[in-house]
């Protein structure tokens, strides 16, 4: 039962990691001509979560599992959210766009704790998951300065 419990949980950050990627694709383009400095970041948190992607599918299949690789229900209505608000709003689509990645990598930090905190994960998931936690931690964080730099100006 522990190892059904565990793929749960590695599926469940599945899906908010692929909700990440699907999510930043949605970003590209939108900042960088205001902000291009972020872009080397931006790329490499791209980057990192296709890894994120990898290593959990890798660690449900470890688990014997078949891994349930799409992105959420909720990250789906949060991006269709996205494409109506900023269909009306007026004015910088930059600062909107910078809420809502700050919103989103809140909220898969928000999962990723409660993943810890199920305890659920074998130590090596645990160790996997920690990591990730901490990458998505800095994601917010960088994103976050952006935001408050740009509300500076």
């Amino acid at each position: 039962m522990k190892n059904q419990e565990e793929v749960s949980v590695l599926n469940d950050l599945l899906h908010i990691t692929n909700d990440r990627i699907q999510g930043f694709s949605k970003v590209e383009g939108k900042i960088w001509e205001k902000y291009p400095d972020v872009k080397d970041d931006y790329d490499r948190m791209i980057t990192q979560s296709k890894i994120m992607k990898n290593e959990l599918i890798d660690l449900i299949q470890e688990n014997g599992e078949k891994a349930s690789d799409t992105s959420s229900v909720a990250g789906a209505l949060h991006r269709t959210w996205i494409d109506i608000k900023n269909s009306f709003t007026i004015g910088n689509t930059e600062e909107s766009t910078l809420e809502n990645v700050i919103f989103g990598e809140n909220a898969a930090i928000d999962a990723y704790q409660n993943a810890i905190d199920t305890g659920n994960l074998s130590e090596n998931s645990l160790d996997i998951v920690s990591e990730h936690l901490k990458n998505i931690k800095d994601s917010y964080h960088q994103f976050k300065g952006i935001s408050n730099y740009k509300n500076k100006d």
